[in-house]
């Protein structure tokens, strides 16, 4: 039978630290955080509360936490985050980015000064966390350049198609393709292609806000997606946006085989039952601009 004294060094060994906290944010008991990588001594934290560490906002969502562990009585696992700005009185020279945990929370089956209890056992997630969004960017970005793949585009859109469905914010979608790639690719080899799509990636991330959206669809197509705009604002930017491109692939023609850009307009209307309405007609228009003589710009 493990004696107390044991008991206690075996707590103390804990790589985790586990914190018994009150239903209203006491730090009844520190034990573990032995493992010096990621955590410092917290036994300073006893008899403090909640509040008295983290600013009201963070430590309102621990208080919420707490609530909701005691009224189910199962285990709650919570990912969040820890940075400077959450944390008081932290000395200067303190970790720049913020550090993720994950939280395991578990109702007691005792009270402690009247008080009911939890048992929170805080586990260092950060470099866990780095690899999922490395990953996920990775699943969402296309890989020659690096701007959002069709998966993202698809997901992306359906938000948008959803918002515009509860409060009607316009939304406008741009498909583009480059005139007479397959000439340029038979006469300069593939090679010469993909530094004509990397120029329109580039050209797409100069010229774009940060809420519009650049995908690449596939090939030498690319989608834009502009949120908040309506068809004339956004066949102006459409035209404007072409010149630009223009002007970045001239460089790659060559007699019988200009390079240039067609683009096909359309914006999100009340009678579109999805997204994919809208993304249709603009493929629609683009091939219209194709069959009327491409480098130009057409609006559903």
């Amino acid at each position: 039978m493990v004696s107390i004294e044991k008991m206690a060094s075996v707590l103390r060994a804990l790589p985790d630290p586990a914190f018994i906290l009150s239903r209203s944010g006491k730090y009844v008991a520190v034990f573990g955080g032995s493992d010096a990588r990621y955590y410092h001594d917290g036994n300073g934290l006893v008899g403090l509360n909640i509040n008295d560490v983290v600013n009201s906002e963070k430590a309102n969502w621990f208080l919420q936490q707490i609530k909701l562990a005691l009224a189910s009585g199962t285990l709650l696992i919570q990912e969040y985050e820890l940075s400077n700005k959450d944390v008081k009185g932290l000395p200067e020279g303190g970790p720049e980015q913020p550090i993720w945990f994950e939280g395991r929370i578990q109702a007691l089956d005792f009270m402690v000064d009247q008080e009911d209890v939890v048992l929170w056992v805080a586990s260092n997630i950060t470099q866990r966390h780095e690899q999922e969004i490395k990953l996920r960017e990775l699943s969402d970005t296309d890989q020659l350049t690096r701007l959002f793949n069709r998966r993202k585009l698809e997901t992306d859109l359906t938000l948008h198609y959803e918002t515009f469905e509860r409060h009607s914010v316009p939304l406008s979608i741009l498909i583009l393709d480059l005139d007479n790639l397959k000439q340029v690719n038979d006469t300069l080899g593939h090679h010469a292609g993909d530094k004509m799509i990397l120029a329109v990636a580039d050209i797409c991330r100069e010229q774009l806000r940060k809420t519009d959206i650049a995908c690449r669809f596939g090939g030498d197509e690319f989608v834009i997606v502009l949120p908040n705009t309506n068809l004339q604002h956004a066949a102006q930017f459409a035209d404007r946006l072409r010149e630009c491109f223009n002007l970045a692939l001239q460089h790659f023609s060559f007699d019988g085989a200009e390079v240039t850009v067609s683009i096909g307009v359309s914006t999100m209307l009340p009678t579109d039952r999805s997204y994919e309405d809208t993304l249709k007609r603009a493929d629609n228009v683009l091939y219209k601009a194709k069959r009327n003589g491409k480098n130009q710009v057409v609006s559903a």
